[in-house]
């Protein structure tokens, strides 16, 4: 099981490896709109372990630009596994 840490509170959320993590910052209190990666309402920033998250997808790297590595849209990650901490 992966875990995803929300920065402003150190709540600590189990998610299934390899799974999306849109659910669990939505409930979180991150805002979403298009969940499709072209808005950017659920902009996140990576604290610690984007290492544990899948790459970004073209959607983000429109969005964000190429090599952006510590913000994500939200409705595109997924964690692998491991501790990720965000904020947003």
């Amino acid at each position: 099981m992966a875990k995803l840490v929300f920065d402003h509170n150190n709540e600590e959320v189990e998610l299934p490896d390899d799974s999306p993590i849109s659910e669990a910052c939505e409930d979180a209190g991150v805002p979403f709109a298009c969940t499709e990666g072209v808005c950017g309402t659920c902009v996140i920033e990576i604290k610690e372990g984007k290492q544990n998250l899948t790459p970004p997808t073209k959607e983000e790297e429109d969005f964000l630009g190429e090599g952006t590595c510590d913000e994500r849209l939200a409705c595109q990650c997924r964690i692998k596994c491991g501790k990720v901490k965000i904020s947003f």
